[in-house]
């Protein structure tokens, strides 16, 4: 049985240095669930999980009954943003929206996901399950860093990647990304680690 870890795979993208890189981000598929509210405390944001992961592990079992393969779940990702940018800050979370998402790999089809998404809905009775895209997603040119730490102490190193971006001929283009690749269950806050992503355009240029 092939046996696959797409972390791995893509170092570059979901294992990077502490120090600021600037990447470009390939097309990729993804399940999607769009929402809004503080995601400490906002039940849709937690529905939003449970339905993400309660699709994606059926179809990693699908497939590997399917097609012979296993491979590793990907890790929760977030975008987040609000309509009016000079307001987003991380002391008001309540005027946040986002999207919760997990990437999947190539070998996953929008065919798969439905068929995964009805097992899901006859095991489990969950709210947020009708609300998932499969979708394609591409980021582009983007700076980011890994962050070590509690996710409410993350401000500084947003701030040093921005500052990074202006200092070097870039500016902000699409939203704010991250990549949780610890288990806040199972780990201290102190030891979390989360990829954080800024799209980025050069200065002067139209996208």
């Amino acid at each position: 049985m092939k046996k696959i870890d797409l972390k791995k795979e893509l170092k570059t993208l979901y294992n990077p240095p502490k120090e600021i890189v600037v990447i470009d981000v390939h097309q990729m598929n993804f399940l999607m669930i769009d929402g809004a509210g503080n995601p400490n405390t906002a039940q849709e944001y937690k529905d939003a999980i449970e339905a993400l992961y309660a699709v994606s592990y059926t179809l990693k079992f699908m497939v590997k009954k399917s097609k012979d393969i296993d491979y590793v779940v990907m890790p929760l990702e977030g975008l987040w943003w609000t309509d009016e940018p000079d307001k987003f800050s991380m002391e008001n979370k309540d005027i946040w929206k986002w999207i919760a998402m997990i990437m999947q790999p190539d070998f996953v089809t929008e065919v798969l996901f439905d068929r995964a998404a009805e097992q899901v809905k006859i095991k489990k009775s969950l709210s947020s399950l009708s609300k998932i895209k499969f979708k394609d997603f591409y980021e582009g040119l983007s700076a980011q860093l890994m962050y070590s730490g509690p996710y409410s102490a993350e401000g500084p190193s947003i701030e040093k990647l921005h500052n990074f971006i202006k200092e070097n001929g870039y500016e902000l283009s699409g939203k704010h990304h991250e990549i949780y690749l610890s288990d806040p269950r199972k780990s201290a806050p102190e030891k979390l680690k989360t990829v954080i992503r800024q799209p980025v355009k050069s200065i002067g240029t139209f996208n």
